[in-house]
């Protein structure tokens, strides 16, 4: 068996691992990365995750009421896959340039703490290395309903984004962030969608009105959602899958050729052999880091998803700050350094927040104040008429006592990109005067601010 030492070994080409090996392969250190397939190079975002995702639901916004839906999805996906293949050379010739780097396609596993054997086929080989970061990902979680696993229409959003085939019907499990995503642009390709909620509500972590304009505009595109659902099993006929469900005591039906599940991922660590090197792992399954992102055995690192941390590729990319600063700098950079940290749900219009809900702050002991109004009575955003997008509304979270922001929910046009300035502002302790008063170009949407934040109650 062949064996090789380095100073760091990567076990995932997702977003930290990746930049992590490239820094430190650039300072001239012996790196390995090891990703399990050369499909998968660059990590979930922009094979299976963020990019392709994004770029379907900008070909479903782009579609015309009259183009052919099957015609339509069929060459949105293509063109996506053009775009993916292109993401995943540019990111394998990243780090192959770096003479210091080796990519290497196979299967990681834990032989001891220090060693990992790596697998491809009958081929086998040793790596030992100084450092290991863990950059495994997570993996979407099938619950375990009667038929759902064995089905054929069981659909993941790994399957559904490499897919050229339009389901006529579609049923997803879960009205999570992920769920909506693609109930939003199957609908918009002209899919029959139905989303079958468990809770009573759909994005139960939003404050309900903001939740609530999300459920109307969906609903208003001819999404069906079902809260309260409790699926009780799936059965396949010849040429679909019959989802039974039960609101209110009442047994129910949904017909589909595609069975989404969006109920939510977990830390891909099976067959890591994280055992074998006394790695401990929490009881989600994620591998147990401090704020430093050390594991049990302190020159192993996790990254990414597969820490049990917040789901977000930019925070993956922190966590190789992080991980870097303990390599190579002074070693002061934590996970308790984030602050005001964004995510936005890419619903049309995107829904974007950051900070506390209204609930959360009024929970919390604030003096609450809050500025709050639909887009489409925003005087000072024309931006939002000029594209022909008027649907959804802003939100603010203020404490009256400071003038801080504490929140912001901005459900409109061009929203990923106003909830950075939001966050912005709440790391350097701008002010909500500040930022209703400040001067904004024109025509745009950040220009709302100057209305919205005047409305404060």
């Amino acid at each position: 068996m062949e064996t090789m030492h380095v100073d760091l070994l990567v076990i995932g080409f997702g977003k930290g691992g990746k930049t992590l090996a490239g820094r430190m392969g650039r300072l001239g250190r012996r790196v390995a990365i090891v990703e399990q397939s050369d499909s998968m190079y660059g990590g979930t975002c922009i094979n299976v995750g963020c990019v392709p995702t994004k770029a379907l639901i900008h070909h479903a916004g782009e579609r015309r009421p009259d183009d052919p839906p099957e015609a339509g999805f069929r060459d949105a996906v293509h063109s996506t896959t053009r775009l993916t293949e292109a993401l995943r050379a540019k990111n394998f010739e990243m780090l192959d340039t770096v003479d210091s780097v080796t990519v290497i396609t196979g299967r990681a596993r834990f032989v001891d703490p220090k060693t990992v054997e790596v697998s491809a086929g009958t081929d086998r080989l040793l790596v030992t290395a100084d450092t290991v970061v863990v950059n495994t990902g997570a993996e979407p979680v099938v619950p375990d309903v009667p038929g759902l696993r064995t089905s054929a229409y069981l659909r993941t959003s790994t399957d559904l984004v490499r897919d050229p085939l339009r389901p006529a019907r579609m049923v997803i499990l879960g009205a999570g962030y992920l769920g909506l995503e693609f109930a939003g642009m199957y609908r918009a390709f002209g899919t029959e969608v139905t989303v079958l909620e468990a809770g009573a509500r759909v994005l139960p972590r939003e404050d309900e009105d903001v939740a609530g304009a999300v459920a109307a505009v969906l609903a208003d595109e001819g999404v069906t959602l079902v809260t309260g659902a409790a699926v009780t099993g799936v059965t396949d006929a010849a040429d679909h899958a019959a989802v039974h469900y039960r609101v209110d005591g009442r047994d129910l039906t949904a017909h589909a050729d595609a069975v989404l599940v969006a109920t939510g991922r977990r830390p891909a660590t099976a067959g890591l052999g994280l055992e074998a090197a006394e790695i401990r792992t929490t009881e989600t399954g994620a591998v147990a880091v401090d704020e430093y992102l050390r594991t049990s055995q302190p020159h192993v690192f996790a990254v990414g998803d597969v820490n049990g941390g917040p789901q977000y590729t930019y925070i993956s990319l922190d966590d190789s700050r992080i991980v870097g600063d303990q390599l190579t700098g002074p070693g002061t950079r934590t996970t308790r350094d984030r602050e005001a940290v964004p995510y936005t749900v890419f619903t049309t219009p995107p829904l974007s927040r950051v900070g506390l809900t209204e609930r959360q702050a009024r929970e919390q002991g604030y003096a609450v104040g809050v500025a709050e109004k639909a887009v489409a009575e925003i005087a000072a955003m024309p931006r939002a008429k000029i594209v022909g997008e008027t649907r959804g509304l802003m939100k603010f979270v203020l404490d009256t006592a400071t003038d801080r922001v504490l929140g912001a929910a901005l459900f409109s046009v061009d929203s990923q990109e106003l909830v950075n300035t939001v966050a912005l502002a709440m790391r350097h302790g701008v002010t909500a005067t500040e930022l209703r008063d400040a001067i904004y170009t024109h025509p745009s949407s950040t220009e709302a601010f100057n209305e919205v934040l005047a409305t404060v109650r």
